[in-house]
């Protein structure tokens, strides 16, 4: 049982690190884009980054995503057999 919360939790935490990659660039304006900028920054770094927003949307969508993963995997739709046929290597 331990094994398996734990094994959950480290899927959980790959899928939420690759869901918090994917939602940072949404909503994001640059320095360039906005024409303002402090001297000797980078034209490219966000005026207003949303972070706190960002973690928010990134926590609810990898749990969206764990969720639906977790349900097709207890359905038996997700299995090494069934990928791997999927793929057309044979098991």
């Amino acid at each position: 049982m331990a094994s398996t919360i734990s094994t959950a939790f480290a899927i959980y935490f790959v899928m939420w690190w690759i869901t918090l990659f994917l939602t940072l660039p949404f909503g994001v304006r640059s320095q360039h884009e906005d024409g303002e900028g402090a001297p000797g920054t980078d034209p490219g770094a966000p005026v207003v980054p949303g972070l706190g927003r960002k973690l928010i949307w990134t926590t609810v969508i990898s749990a969206v995503i764990f969720a639906l993963s977790w349900l097709a995997y207890s359905a038996g739709l997700l299995n090494v057999e069934r990928l791997s046929r999927l793929m057309g290597f044979p098991y």
